[in-house]
């Protein structure tokens, strides 16, 4: 199983057991801002995500996804459509032998709540669920400051996910600066998770 990135050398490498991943923009493609992903029709998946959450699966590594959905508080969608945007992603990942093995996320406006990232709330929940989590065997994958400024405020390594450059919300540039890899999509960056351990890559 991969381990995270370069210790200090007397400290032992922590083997790597959860992957969190945002969404919009690392699994489907992020609409521009100010638009929100409504319905499944909406929901774009990006080149060589099912086979990269595939060989997360096959590495042994639980990979859950954390997304803000602020859409639903602003009434432009429902919890239930949320739902069965997940189901049907479950369904396209699972020819490619690839699944999540939870989704979390986030349903009300900006500063109503602490499960708004980069508030720890999500992580509360997926605690609550796994309570082998920590942060030191986690790692999160995301495109905005928000992903990034979530994982770090719980000490837990990052990688940053540059997308398509004309789609990135403002605050990127403090994202890349905080985060400990930047990778231009999440199959280069399972490639990096997974490089130490060539069995693992199929």
């Amino acid at each position: 199983m991969p381990t995270l990135s370069s210790p200090p050398e007397s400290s032992p490498r922590t083997t790597l057991r959860t992957v969190f991943l945002d969404r919009d923009g690392v699994i489907n493609r992020k609409p521009p801002e100010g638009e929100y992903v409504a319905s499944w029709q909406q929901f774009l998946l990006l080149p060589g995500v099912p086979e990269a959450i595939s060989r997360l699966n096959r590495a042994g590594i639980r990979t859950i996804v954390v997304s803000n959905q602020r859409g639903i508080a602003l009434g432009l969608y429902t919890a239930v459509d949320v739902h069965a945007i997940h189901a049907r992603l479950q369904q396209e990942l699972a020819p490619s032998g690839a699944r999540i093995d939870a989704f979390y996320f986030c349903p009300h406006d900006k500063n109503s709540c602490d499960c708004r990232k980069p508030g720890p709330g999500l992580y509360n929940q997926a605690l609550a669920d796994f309570p082998d989590i920590t942060p030191a065997s986690s790692l999160m994958i995301g495109d905005s400051f928000s992903d990034i400024e979530f994982a770090h405020r719980l000490d837990m390594p990052t990688i940053f996910i540059e997308g398509d450059p004309t789609r990135q919300k403002p605050g990127a540039d403090r994202a890349r600066s905080l985060a400990d890899q930047i990778f231009y999509s999440l199959p280069e960056a399972v490639d990096y998770l997974l490089h130490e351990h060539p069995a693992n890559k199929t």
